[in-house]
């Protein structure tokens, strides 16, 4: 790989002896030197951000003044918001989110041919991994063959995407796959792809040193900022133009700093405090902001847990989580794997260049929170949403208060399963789902988990039989330590066994309950309860049948998996009867920090993180025996309901256009507060009586071979068809209805489809309308892609987060924010308006203020102030194009003319 870096930052170059190694790198203390400002307080994750102006200086893309504006930021305490442009490393990919986009990069290269291009040059010009983890579903569980035959019903279901796949990654430079049944993106990126320092050689011949930064398609590519690698989730889109050379454009970020103080507790997890963690920054508010740890705390702090914090970075709403180098972070390379030189590269580049914790380190940030961990308790998270924090000694109270208040559901009221002995009743566990990369990365936590199943089965208890138990591990290291101390027999015999490597629960891949616990739930209208150890427990991705979500660490979760029900106070109450007949209490099972310790110490060894990554992007013999064609452009099977090729580039013209006003625009939808993308875009399973249901039963495809809207993400017309179809979405247009329902123009309720091709034929624009943090949760593209292919010209909501609002842009949908402290709600909207935003023609400035009229119901008319957030020049850029792929395109166009 040969990094280009800028032809004016000659001042600031230096050389580093390492080893007796020369190597080249960007200095800071140079750029000091040269007077181009003080950078000596900024925060560590700041310091990476400007090391890249630095290296990238061209007088043009990146100034001077550029650089200078992080000495301001220092000055002003904080706070510069100056746009810049910034080039991470690498990029990053799972198979959900990296399908669409090697199908977006498969027909740029078509229509760069069709604008008289070389379609050659349609190639990843930065280094990028597509790792295969979200596709595996639980069919098979608490049985010793469920691993083998979960791989082989995935790749039935998949084997179209993966040869699609296969091609990309012959057809493109830059661009490997890890194969199926590896491992999590995440966990793969910490554990093995990431180098903290990274080095290569530069155009000029030279080996450069600099930091190891990336995006990723996935939102909680945050959690590699545990190991000081400055990485966040962006959309396929945005991903897309960075692999292709276009710098991300960006405001100079706030850092908040949170200090840690103290140590943890005895009987407490790195869990307990992300949850804690979470709930403070989502209170703080921290969108679009950087958040820095730092403080004496970090002492006490290994590795895995500071990855937990720094992979719920979205869930905090931050756009990272950062933790700088110090001497845990060099243990933590060294213990998985990393060479011994590489090693000592991070260290010298780290103290040479500033980036290093020592106990001096006190740099200035924007604004500051503190936490003591030793005042964490264990604690889950639900049933809604990853900030909504729950003390363990609450938690039974706080599952009554919720039927009481948000399901409003009598406790209490008992439904027979059929062919069964036992009962159905709201609260009860029907998932108990070891998942995710949030947790399964620690190995803390993992060991935990497989001593409380020890202990457990040692006394005789076993999981619920209603509850349907999974483990899936996010890398093969886990499974690796978990043989080694012998806990998997353990977690076999409560019913935790080994699932398959990846995503699963998490993502909504939890596969079917039991039949007839399904129908017991659906025949009392009961809220059925799943409890995981993942990052995300938003309203329907889980489970179909489960209304209420709890997030917990993996040794609780065991625990709720032997109670069989969240109504339970599990600090006071019996756990279950052991086989003396005696009551056991969870006390009675959890191991203490010590022992966890010392079993992690033996048993998580260097040794095994270089065994299980020596092959990684071999496969195995299923992964092996793909085949696909060598071709420079893809031959679009016309059969395919998995990959087709996408309408955005068809007819393209060379030029680009302006940027319309929108006048006489029709409401498709009014939406609350906390809008996620799984909201607008949902990952998991669908039925054959919604519109993208009904569009594969028209093309033969059976209802077992649905798979996952996640999994057809390569198909615009099933995704288009998903778009605003989460089950439990509610459209405030109409009274009380859950699902993708609008009105359609003449005013009958349809499927929000349905009614926005109504429109589109008659040539009708359409608005979405939404309250605060519209675009929560996942980073994926296709909540921006959906939105445009059914018609939706701008999203006007309270506030948008980070990723979502940027991938509406990179799609050309515009984004507005009410001002004035107008609302949805304080308008009196009802879907029934007609929506005419002007001031977008001409010389539209980023982040204007521009008149909006809204002819309501009546015919009376309300005027007020939208605030464009468009936010950056090169964003409007965009737009004027149709979206930033559109841009990339006619300039590789301009550039071969």
């Amino acid at each position: 790989m040969t990094i280009i870096v800028g032809q004016d930052s000659a001042k600031t170059r230096k050389t580093l002896t390492v080893e007796g190694e020369n190597i080249a790198y960007y200095s800071i203390p140079a750029a000091e030197a040269a007077g181009l400002g003080d950078f000596s307080k900024l925060p560590a994750a700041l310091k990476v951000v400007l090391e890249n102006m630095l290296r990238f200086e061209d007088g043009k893309t990146v100034t001077v003044d550029d650089i200078k504006a992080f000495a301001e930021w220092a000055r002003l305490g904080g706070k510069n918001p100056r746009e810049i442009a910034y080039r991470p490393a690498r990029v990053l990919m799972q198979d959900f989110t990296g399908v669409p986009a090697v199908v977006d990069l498969a027909a740029m290269r078509d229509g760069l041919k069709a604008l008289g291009g070389d379609p050659e040059k349609i190639n990843p010009l930065n280094p990028v991994d597509l790792v295969i983890d979200h596709s595996v579903m639980i069919d098979e569980f608490g049985n010793p063959r469920a691993f083998q035959m979960n791989v082989d019903r995935e790749y039935e279901r998949n084997i179209e995407r993966y040869t699609f796949l296969k091609w990309g990654q012959k057809a493109f430079n830059n661009f490997r796959v890890v194969p199926p049944g590896t491992g999590i993106c995440h966990q793969v990126n910490l554990e093995y792809l990431s180098q903290t320092v990274w080095s290569d050689v530069d155009q000029n011949g030279e080996q450069v040193a600099y930091p190891d930064t990336l995006v990723g398609t996935d939102s909680h590519t945050t959690m590699v900022n545990g190991a000081a690698v400055l990485g966040w989730g962006v959309g396929g889109i945005e991903a897309e133009a960075a692999m292709l050379g276009q710098p991300i454009s960006m405001l100079i970020p706030e850092v908040i700093g949170f200090e840690l103080t103290g140590a943890m507790m005895e009987g407490t997890t790195g869990t307990d405090l992300v949850l804690k963690v979470v709930e403070m920054l989502r209170a703080k508010g921290v969108v679009g902001k950087f958040v820095e740890f730092y403080g004496a705390g970090l002492d006490n702090l290994p590795l895995a847990d500071r990855a937990t914090i720094a992979n719920m970075a979205p869930e905090y709403g931050a756009t990272c989580g950062f933790f700088p180098i110090d001497g845990e972070t060099l243990r933590y390379l060294r213990n998985t794997g990393r060479d011994d030189a590489r090693i000592a590269l991070v260290e010298a580049y780290a103290k040479e260049n500033g980036f290093w914790r020592g106990d001096d380190y006190a740099p200035i940030y924007t604004d500051t929170l503190h936490l003591d961990m030793g005042t964490i308790v264990p604690a889950i998270s639900g049933p809604k949403r990853p900030q909504d924090y729950v003390a363990l000694t609450d938690a039974k109270a706080a599952f009554e208060r919720e039927m009481k208040e948000t399901f409003k559901r009598p406790m209490g009221k008992e439904v027979a399963v059929e062919g069964e002995d036992y009962t159905m009743s709201s609260g009860k566990v029907v998932i108990a789902s070891i998942t995710s990369c949030t947790n399964t990365s620690n190995p803390y936590v993992m060991i935990g988990a497989g001593l409380v199943a020890r202990k457990a089965a040692a006394l005789g208890l076993n999981s619920k039989p209603w509850v349907k138990t999974s483990l899936a591990p996010g890398s093969q290291v886990v499974s690796a330590y978990l043989e080694a101390a012998d806990l998997q027999k353990d977690l076999d015999a409560i019913g935790f066994n080994l699932v398959g490597y990846g995503c699963t629960t998490c993502i909504g891949n939890s596969g079917p309950l039991q039949p007839e616990i399904s129908s017991a739930i659906a025949e009392g209208d009961l809220v059925a309860t799943a409890v995981l150890s993942g990052n995300r427990n938003f309203e329907g991705r889980i489970s179909p049948d489960v209304r209420a979500n709890y997030l917990a660490s993996p040794p609780l979760v065991v625990a709720y998996a032997l109670a069989g029900t969240l109504d339970i106070d599990l600090t006071s109450e019996p756990i279950g009867t052991g086989s003396n007949g005696q009551d056991v209490f969870l006390k009675d099972i959890w191991p203490t920090t010590h022992e966890i310790a010392q079993m992690v110490e033996d048993t998580v060894t260097r040794e095994a993180f270089q065994s299980k990554y020596a092959d990684v992007f071999k496969g195995d013999d299923k992964w092996q025996s793909v085949e696909t064609t060598d071709s420079l452009t893809y031959d679009w099977p016309t059969s395919s309901t998995y990959v087709q090729n996408p309408p955005y580039f068809r007819d393209m013209s060379p030029e680009a256009g302006t940027i319309s006003n929108i006048d006489g625009a029709k409401v498709l939808a009014i939406l609350g507060d906390m809008i996620t993308t799984d909201h607008i875009s949902p990952a998991g399973a669908f039925k054959d009586t919604t519109p993208a249901g009904k569009y594969l039963v028209e093309r033969q495809v059976p209802v077992r071979e649905f798979n996952s809207y996640g999994s057809r993400r390569g198909n615009h017309e099933v995704m288009m068809r998903g778009t605003f179809a989460n089950i439990r979405i509610k459209n405030e247009m109409l009274d009380g209805v859950e699902g993708g329902y609008s009105k359609g123009p003449n005013g009958e309720q349809m499927s929000i489809f349905d009614a926005a091709m109504a429109y589109q034929d008659a040539g009708v624009p359409l608005v979405i309308f939404g309250g605060e943090q519209y675009g929560a949760g996942s980073s994926r593209d296709w909540a921006a892609k959906g939105t445009n292919l059914l018609g939706v010209k701008a999203v006007i909501a309270e506030s948008f987060e980070r990723i979502h609002r940027s991938n509406l842009v990179g799609m050309g949908v515009i984004p507005f924010e009410f001002t004035g402290g107008d609302t949805r709600k304080s308008l009196g909207l009802t879907g029934d308006e007609t929506v005419s935003i002007h001031g977008l023609e001409g010389d539209l400035k980023p982040l204007s203020e521009v008149p909006c009229t809204i002819t309501m119901g009546d015919g009376t008319e309300k005027k007020i102030q939208l605030k464009c957030r468009i936010d950056t020049a090169i964003e409007k850029e965009y737009v004027e194009n149709g979206g930033v792929l559109h841009y990339v395109l006619r300039d590789l166009a301009k550039s071969a003319a």
